[in-house]
């Protein structure tokens, strides 16, 4: 028996030993002995155990910048971590060897709550990043070290795909500070085939955690040749985030390269990023950047007032920042973000 397992929230009974879980919009009904979908969430005697819980797959110090977040304590360190499993099935996924990998293959380690915020402090991270694979599926392990990280003064970051249900995020980002949502394409489409999942309960959870919450968020979309890089859906998606959460939440566009199930398909090229770029600065985002390509000006944050460069970027370091207690020095607009 797991000796790190703890019981899950967000669960029901039902005929024949199974149990429903409803952390997530999968619902798996778990038989006795089984897993749900994203491996981590197992039926034991009746009861739904997070066994992942404890088991990190090994820790990094990143800049917060490559979440990517660029709004949030830019030019700072984060303690980066996942787990094994995840609640999505993208064919395109780039850490597969740990979201589709079972907690007793992965090179897990021990790690309790503390021992992770007691690392943040030791390596002098002012957050934390929940990462590498979907922190919605070991919800109870993120959520007792947030709590703790937040009495300690640290941040919390998830980077997730917003795969959860409405019963279970008000709880799951109760001591969140950020998140990075991946939203993989905008077409039901796309995440029938592409992610095995569905498009609008991720909408749904843009709309809640921006509208009904205090957390930083960031959108991120990979642009992926062929199955999500028309001009069209760019619009559409934009014209979305304008209409459901106005035009102050980043928003990057990040090259796809072929990894996992669709080795076949070609990288992104610049020209099409640069394209989805404008159309959502023609839209009226305020800030729009680009990821996984060399493109400082692409990389650079604005003043969305006078065009002032206020963050200068190359990759993921900062090579100048000069923003003034959250606003521009130039022309005194506020810059949205947590500074």
């Amino acid at each position: 028996m797991h000796t790190n397992m703890h019981i899950g929230l967000w669960q029901e009974p039902i005929e024949n030993g199974r149990v429903k879980c409803n952390l997530c919009p999968r619902y798996c009904k778990i038989p006795l002995g089984k897993a749900g979908f994203c491996y981590v969430r197992k039926n034991i005697d009746g009861n739904i155990y997070n066994i992942a819980y404890g088991k990190p797959t090994g820790f990094a110090i990143d800049p917060i910048e490559k979440k990517p977040l660029f709004h949030f304590l830019p030019g700072t360190n984060v303690l980066s971590f996942g787990t094994a499993g995840c609640n999505l099935g993208c064919k395109f996924c780039q850490n597969w060897h740990i979201s589709k990998a079972k907690i007793d293959e992965a090179q897990s380690l021990d790690a309790s709550p503390e021992n992770v915020v007691s690392l943040a402090i030791k390596n002098n991270c002012p957050s934390i990043a929940f990462t590498y694979n979907d922190p919605t599926i070991w919800a109870e392990y993120a959520m007792d070290i947030t709590k703790l990280a937040k009495e300690e003064g640290i941040k919390s970051v998830w980077v997730t795909a917003g795969y959860i249900t409405p019963e279970a995020r008000k709880e799951a980002y109760k001591n969140v500070d950020a998140a990075n949502i991946d939203l993989k394409a905008f077409s039901q489409e796309f995440y029938g085939k592409i992610t095995l999942s569905q498009l609008e309960p991720v909408l749904d959870t843009i709309r809640w955690l921006k509208n009904e919450t205090d957390v930083w968020i960031e959108i991120t979309n990979l642009v992926i040749p062929t199955l999500n890089d028309e001009e069209d859906e760019f619009k559409r998606m934009v014209d979305w985030i304008v209409e459901n959460i106005g035009t102050d939440s980043p928003l990057h566009f990040t090259a796809f390269h072929p990894d996992f199930k669709l080795k076949d398909l070609p990288h992104t090229e610049h020209p099409t990023l640069k394209m989805a770029r404008d159309i959502a600065l023609s839209a009226g985002l305020k800030y729009c950047y680009l990821g996984n390509v060399h493109d400082i000006q692409s990389s650079t944050t604005y003043c969305s007032n006078c065009g002032n460069e206020l963050i200068r970027r190359d990759w993921h370091m900062v090579l100048k920042s000069d923003i003034t207690n959250g606003s521009c020095p130039k022309c005194s607009t506020k810059v949205s973000g947590v500074f």
